[in-house]
C-alpha cells in the first residue's frame, strides 16, 4: 500500500493496489541449470551442460558451464551462429569469436577444426568463463582469450555475436580483422535492423540474411 501511494505522488492515474510475495529462498542458478539441456545445432554439434551426459557420445559435444558470462545456446542470436558453424565447420583456419561471453562459440569452432581461435571480450568474466570451458573441453591450445582492443591476426572467419549497434560501429575495425575472402557471420541483430547493419558493411563485404528466429536475424557474408 505504501509502495501504491508513493507511485501515485508521481501520476495523476489511480493505480492498482500492488502485491508482493516474497519468493521462497533457494539457489535459483541451481534450479535454472536443471531445465538447461543438450541441444543439436545440425550435423553433429551438440551444446551439452556440464550437469548433463552427452546423448551421443561420439558427436561434437561442447561440454558447456557458462559460470557468469552470456551465452549457453539457448538464446536465437546464439543458435543461429551455431547452425552456421554447424554447417560450414571452420577446418584448419583462423576465427575470431568477438564478444565471446561464455566462450561457447570459440569452442564449438576450436571442436570443429579451426587451427586458432581469438576469443574477444571486454568483460573479466568472460576470458574467465572461455577460458573454464577451453579447458573443459581440452581445446585450451586452441583458443586465446583476450580483453577488446589487444592486437591480433587477420583470420579467415569472424564472428560477432553482440548487438546492431555496437556492429555498426565495429564495421571499418572487422574488415581489417578479416582477410580478403574471409567470412563474417553477425548476430544480434533485430529484424527491424537489419538494412542499418547490412549498409554499414556494404563496402567492405557481401552480405546476406543467413537465418532468422523470432524477431533476431543472423548475417552472414564474405570479405571484398
Amino acid at each position: 500500500a505504501a509502495l501504491t501511494l508513493a507511485l501515485q505522488q508521481h501520476t495523476d492515474r489511480t493505480l492498482p493496489t500492488l502485491r508482493a510475495d516474497p519468493l521462497e529462498d533457494k539457489d535459483w542458478i541451481r534450479a535454472w541449470m536443471d531445465h538447461y539441456r543438450p541441444m543439436h545445432f545440425g550435423h553433429d554439434l551438440w551444446i551439452c551442460p556440464s550437469h548433463c551426459a552427452p546423448p551421443v557420445p561420439d558427436a561434437i559435444n561442447v561440454i558447456l558451464d557458462p559460470g557468469l558470462a552470456f551465452g549457453t545456446g539457448t538464446h536465437p542470436t546464439t543458435a543461429m551462429c551455431l547452425q552456421w558453424l554447424a554447417a560450414y565447420p571452420p577446418h584448419d583456419i583462423p576465427v575470431i569469436d568477438y564478444g565471446c561471453g561464455s566462450g561457447i562459440l570459440a569452442v564449438a569452432a576450436a571442436k570443429l577444426g579451426a587451427c586458432e581461435v581469438y576469443a574477444i571480450d571486454n568483460d573479466p568474466q568472460a576470458l574467465l568463463a572461455t577460458a573454464r570451458n577451453a579447458q573443459q573441453n581440452a581445446v585450451t591450445a586452441q583458443i586465446h582469450a583476450a580483453a577488446a582492443g589487444v592486437a591480433v591476426p587477420q583470420v579467415s572467419l569472424l564472428i560477432a555475436n553482440i548487438l546492431a549497434g555496437p556492429l555498426i560501429d565495429l564495421a571499418t575495425q572487422f574488415a581489417t580483422l578479416v582477410q580478403p575472402g574471409g567470412n563474417i557471420v553477425l548476430s544480434g541483430i533485430l529484424a527491424s535492423q537489419t538494412d542499418a547493419v547490412m549498409t554499414a558493411y556494404r563496402d567492405r563485404f557481401t552480405l546476406l540474411v543467413f537465418a532468422q528466429q523470432e524477431d533476431w536475424v543472423c548475417l552472414a557474408g564474405q570479405r571484398h
